[in-house]
């Protein structure tokens, strides 16, 4: 996999699901805790689970019954919680040497 930047974007979302990284959330959720708008969070939750690194689902409702859309939820794949540390780490310690925020074999 190539080189890709870890945006500030990408890592608020990160640092919010692995506050519970088994925790199911859906996307206003998401949106509401990283402080990020909705087009800005679903691009990159889609490249998250693109590579693995999440897992989502449609909740099973009736729209017209409950009165809103269904939601997606996602959460951390077991090993998307390890690499999203990891990623996470790995742009501190090049923030703490002055270095370029990416992460090799990452994603945005």
């Amino acid at each position: 996999m190539s080189e890709v930047r870890m945006t500030l974007a990408t890592q608020r979302v990160l640092q919010v699901l692995l506050v519970k990284p088994t925790e199911e959330r859906y996307g206003l959720e998401i949106c509401e805790d990283s402080d990020l708008a909705s087009g800005t969070i679903h691009p990159i939750l889609a490249r998250l689970e693109k590579v693995g690194w999440l897992e989502s689902r449609w909740e099973d409702i009736d729209p017209h019954r409950v009165g809103r859309p269904r939601r997606r939820y996602y959460r951390l794949s077991p090993d998307g919680a390890q690499q999203a540390r990891a990623a996470l780490g790995a742009v501190q310690a090049r923030r703490s040497r002055g270095g370029k925020l990416a992460f090799p074999g990452g994603i945005a």
